[in-house]
């Protein structure tokens, strides 16, 4: 992107190209990060969730230049014109909410804080964030005619969140030792 940008390879509104690229991005690690524990799972690869930290933090990376192509280049830094965005535009809105909720995900995510939260509740914590963080209304919302994209990505982050809602139904059933 950076190369791009000083290029002037970027088409003819550099701005949106950033914007959709870092989008973009964020949506394939959150994607990432939410098919470690399937993955790990199905397949029986224990060493994978070494990777889930490191996915989660890149999709925060992106969201943060996401975040920042907006309120830089694309709102020149007028906060009144992007709180003014964010209550007028539901897109927007959505996509400040899923930021702001990415947020507190990212700061928990070192080794000390998951010991402070604990084990547990720290995976109650990021899966409650996930559920509300991976929606890819935003995207759909801003595209107005080809909306493929989004709605495979909604698709499957959609498909990920159910099989961890099957997966913790269904979890040990059959499993306790009969009394």
């Amino acid at each position: 992107m950076s190369w791009g940008l000083l290029r002037g390879d970027l088409g003819i509104n550099p701005v949106e190209t950033l914007q959709h690229t870092t989008g973009d991005w964020t949506l394939r690690f959150l994607i990432f990060t939410l098919a470690i524990t399937p993955l790990r799972k199905t397949f029986k690869l224990p060493e994978l969730i070494r990777y889930r930290r490191m996915l989660g933090l890149f999709a925060f990376f992106y969201v943060v230049l996401h975040f920042l192509t907006y309120l830089g280049p694309d709102q020149s830094f007028n906060f009144s014109g992007m709180w003014d965005d964010v209550a007028k535009r539901k897109f927007v809105t959505v996509g400040f909410a899923a930021f702001v909720l990415l947020i507190p995900l990212a700061a928990t995510s070192t080794a000390g804080m998951i010991r402070r939260l604990g084990g547990k509740r720290c995976r109650l914590y990021t899966a409650n964030l996930h559920l509300r963080d991976s929606r890819s209304d935003h995207y759909y919302w801003l595209v107005k005619s080809d909306v493929r994209k989004p709605v495979f990505y909604g698709a499957l982050v959609g498909i990920l969140l159910l099989w961890r809602v099957w997966d913790s139904y269904f979890r040990g059933k059959g499993t306790a030792p009969a009394r």
